[in-house]
């Protein structure tokens, strides 16, 4: 059984996780798209930017946020002073650390999935007196729903295990900010807690076992 810690630890997770996959999914779901189906000055910068979170170690990526979000930054002293808003030290940061990192797994399988549509389905769907984005909604969207729900498995499974922005961003506060990974590192350093170590981290592989089960099956199902 987990203790009060470990499933405050593993609420979080969800809810963090949670936040940023649906957050994402729009965003992601555009620019997918935009990138599977048109050709643009300047596309490869929009491919480097969205990439970029997979190659930049995740602390370096924790502390751009953290610069940009922070009460003296430029994007937290107009989220803070005008909203009321809060980012740093709090869940909110850490679902926003947590979609930056996971942003381009999820454009990646969605993407793939709108370059498995044929494009003739749309302009005939438009030849019938379909808007553009109604053909969108109508045609490619349906077609491609197996990959969106692939992206968006795959980017709540790496929420879920999103540590080094995470810290940066939203510190390691218990029942606040402290996910499962956070909880594993704190716990690692404990030497009577070896027990609730191994309790998250087996927790963690079937939580990481099952989002790629279902990732597998959409793809697959989408290549069949």
């Amino acid at each position: 059984m987990l203790t009060t810690a470990e499933c405050s630890a593993l609420r979080l997770s969800f809810q963090v996780a949670a936040l940023s996959a649906v957050g994402s999914l729009p965003l992601a779901v555009a620019v997918g798209y935009l990138l599977a189906r048109r050709r643009f000055f300047g596309k490869w910068a929009v491919e480097l930017l969205v990439d970029l979170p997979l190659v930049l170690p995740p602390v370096v990526t924790g502390y751009l946020l953290l610069v940009a979000f922070g009460p003296h930054g430029p994007i937290g002293r107009i989220l803070t002073g005008w909203l009321g808003v809060k980012l740093v030290f709090t869940w909110l940061g850490a679902a926003l650390a947590s979609a930056v990192v996971s942003f381009p797994l999820m454009v990646r399988a969605i993407r793939l999935a709108f370059q498995g549509v044929d494009p003739r389905f749309e302009m005939a769907a438009r030849g019938l007196g379909a808007s553009r984005v109604g053909a969108f909604f109508t045609v490619a969207l349906p077609l491609a729903r197996r990959g969106l729900i692939a992206g968006f498995v795959l980017a709540f499974a790496r929420s879920l295990g999103e540590f080094g922005a995470t810290i940066m961003v939203a510190g390691n506060i218990e029942g606040r900010t402290r996910t499962i990974p956070l909880a594993i590192y704190t716990l690692f350093s404990q030497p009577d807690a070896v027990a609730g170590t191994w309790r998250l981290v087996g927790l963690s592989l079937l939580l990481a076992c099952a989002a790629l089960v279902v990732s597998f099956y959409c793809t697959g199902g989408r290549r069949k």
